[in-house]
């Protein structure tokens, strides 16, 4: 990229993410090339032994039996079997080896930043997951209802593995300070769980407390990248120094630990939850992060007599209300809104990690005081973490706010949908500008594709972010917005709902939005979503011209649905899926200003076309679950050449069992 390039590039950045962030990522660099942070990480701090005082309150076997039933018991106790043998859930996916000792020697981790140190790994993730020990809580959940010291064992067996293997700030496990705090969160609670093991040792208690201390102290140093980056870095590591603060309350760092952790959590919830709820990520998955960090931040501060103030509380209470309105209520699913790298932590219940009523639950009784579910495994992560009913608050949360997300319901209740309509204030991760998501019994039929990788070799870098594997419209083969990096858009698309007919529960009947992500074309993407009374529902997408009133220039438009990989059949423009629950039919039809002759009908699976004459990307066709894990999905699309005004309309349609 030459200096022109540059310099363009940065004043649209400038423009749209502000000064104070490029600036705090600048100085961070020059901490970085200056060799700074070498110098303030070179060894660790106080070697002085220090007491762990870090008492959680934990659940007796028999509630925990209880809440999660003997299937639940026996899941966690296969599971935690699973990690005795040396594997673990990979990013709450398919078991893995659970490799503790990274590749290579270890450097500095300001050569792993700086990029002298060639990666011998394509993935960093993959270092990193099995090092946040969040197989541990699974651990403690399997010696809580069994009392086998195996448990406890395999624990302390995995702590020193890593120790030996990663010295403090050696190695790429020290590059991330968001990565260290979450270990330190994890470290702090498996000291608690098995504290009363004979296999914790006063010589183990004494490493783990001063490896709490080379850990907390490894975060300040960085926390301006953490704060330009102003998303979850933010909070884990100011939960993480909050932590620290608590549990070795006579480190000679302890308070600064706790009065930081304490400010800039509190900072990070009040400016990255906006009113409606919405975390600034853009991203369900860490939306539901950020609930986890503030759960177990709570949990600490309740049981040191710290009440959060009434503004974070309120955005909490938001957050929570936002996730409940997304959260499809047979299933416990969201749809895989944003980036998603399968992070789970404290995963303290046997429900998949794609169920988000375990984190719901606990987070609805804590910052709302209801359950918004009834009784089941779900409950277990308010046994481990156990919060006072939250104080009463000046106003409700969700008082005199529009009704959001703009969720839609049939009549009946039976099917739902998400249509994406957002307005940008902070850097969006997917170009997903009026993507619709349909739910019905609990199944997702238009999906999203998730993410699978931020660091693989191409195609596989981050590419379900762009605009043509998502359920909308793309014109010219162009993105929404100007992509300049792999987690960087600019020129940001922005949304608007123009028109809406209400159901009494404040979800929608009827939304019609529209986005100007090709106003350089001169083109509005106007989508009306309509829930019909005879279980159908109808999306009509019209390209209206932004400024004038039209002309007879050509554009190649396509229209796009991600499904299900389930048996079909294709009739011209009409696809039948025969789907477990029963038949789906989702047929596809062109209106105003789309030229005779040049609609093509296109279908594929794993990016292998089924049926078209197009090319089909190796990207389309996939749906991702979660971090590195992909699955086979039907891509149906039809393109054809139109002049604007432009209409084409979907149908989707249930046929009688």
């Amino acid at each position: 990229m030459n200096f022109s390039s540059r310099l363009t590039l940065a004043w649209g950045a400038i423009g749209e993410l502000g000064l104070a962030p490029l600036l705090r990522y600048a100085l961070y660099q020059l901490g970085l090339r200056s060799g700074h942070y070498r110098r303030l990480t070179s060894q660790p701090g106080s070697q002085s032994p220090c007491e762990f005082h870090l008492r959680l309150v934990l659940p007796d076997p028999e509630s925990l039996l209880q809440v999660m039933g003997e299937a639940g018991r026996q899941q966690t106790l296969s599971v935690a079997q699973e990690i005795l043998s040396g594997r673990f859930r990979l990013f709450g996916g398919p078991a893995a080896p659970l490799q503790l000792s990274p590749p290579g020697k270890p450097f500095h981790w300001t050569c792993y930043e700086t990029g002298q140190v060639n990666p011998v790994w394509e993935d960093i993730k993959e270092i990193w997951e099995p090092a946040r020990f969040d197989w541990a809580y699974t651990l403690a959940r399997a010696y809580r209802l069994s009392g086998d010291e195996r448990f406890p064992a395999a624990f302390w067996d995995g702590f020193e593995t890593f120790q030996a293997a990663n010295p403090p700030y050696l190695g790429p496990n020290w590059a991330s300070a968001q990565e260290v705090a979450l270990r330190l969160i994890a470290l702090a609670f498996s000291l608690s769980a098995f504290s009363a093991s004979p296999c914790t040792t006063l010589q183990r208690r004494v490493k783990l407390a001063q490896a709490l201390a080379d850990h907390a102290q490894r975060i300040p140093p960085t926390l301006v990248y953490a704060r330009a980056q102003q998303n979850n870095h933010l909070l884990s590591e100011a939960a993480g120094l909050y932590t620290a603060g608590l549990s070795l309350p006579e480190h000679p760092q302890a308070a600064r630990w706790r009065a930081l952790g304490w400010k800039t959590f509190n900072h990070a919830l009040q400016h990255q939850i906006d009113p409606h709820g919405a975390y600034i990520q853009h991203s369900t998955n860490y939306q539901r992060l950020a609930l986890q960090l503030s759960l177990w931040f709570t949990c600490l501060a309740g049981a040191h007599s710290q009440d959060l103030p009434e503004p974070s509380r309120q955005r909490l209470a938001s957050a929570v209300s936002w996730m409940l309105a997304i959260t499809d209520p047979m299933s416990g699913q969201v749809p895989n809104l944003g980036p998603n790298d399968g992070a789970c932590i404290q995963p303290l219940s046997a429900a998949p990690s794609q169920d988000y009523r375990p984190v719901l639950q606990a987070a609805a009784q804590a910052f709302l005081g209801q359950r918004p579910f009834p009784a089941g495994a779900w409950d277990e992560v308010a046994l481990w973490l156990p919060i006072a009913p939250p104080l009463p608050m000046a106003a409700s949360p969700s008082e005199n706010l529009p009704a959001t997300p703009h969720i839609l319901r049939s009549p009946d209740g039976s099917t739902w949908a998400y249509l994406r309509a957002a307005r940008f204030h902070s850097r969006p991760g997917h170009a997903d500008q009026l993507h619709l998501d349909l739910w019905r019994d609990g199944v997702n039929l238009a999906c999203d594709p998730g993410t699978c990788s931020y660091n693989a070799a191409p195609p596989w870098d981050n590419p379900l972010a762009h605009s043509a594997v998502h359920n909308t419209l793309t014109v010219n083969s162009l993105e929404k917005m100007r992509r300049t990096g792999r987690f960087l858009y600019l020129d940001w698309a922005q949304a608007e709902v123009i028109a809406g007919q209400p159901n009494p529960d404040r979800s929608w009947r009827q939304l019609t939005a529209q986005h100007n992500g090709y106003h350089r074309l001169g083109l509005i993407h106007r989508r009306q979503v309509s829930a019909l009374e005879d279980g159908d529902w109808q999306v009509e997408d019209q390209l209206l011209p932004s400024a004038t009133p039209g002309s007879a220039e050509r554009f190649s438009i396509r229209l796009h649905w991600l499904l299900p990989d389930w048996p079909w059949e294709l009739e011209e423009a009409c696809l039948l899926l025969h789907a477990p629950q029963g038949p789906v039919q989702i047929s596809l039809t062109t209106g105003l200003g789309v030229l005779p002759g040049s609609l093509e009908i296109g279908l594929a699976r794993a990016g292998e076309r089924l049926v078209g004459r197009s090319p089909v990307h190796p990207t389309w066709g996939w749906i991702s679950p979660t971090y590195l894990v992909k699955h086979a999905a039907l891509s149906f699309s039809l393109t054809a050449t139109a002049t604007i005004p432009a209409s084409f309309l979907t149908i989707w349609h249930f046929p009688l069992k």
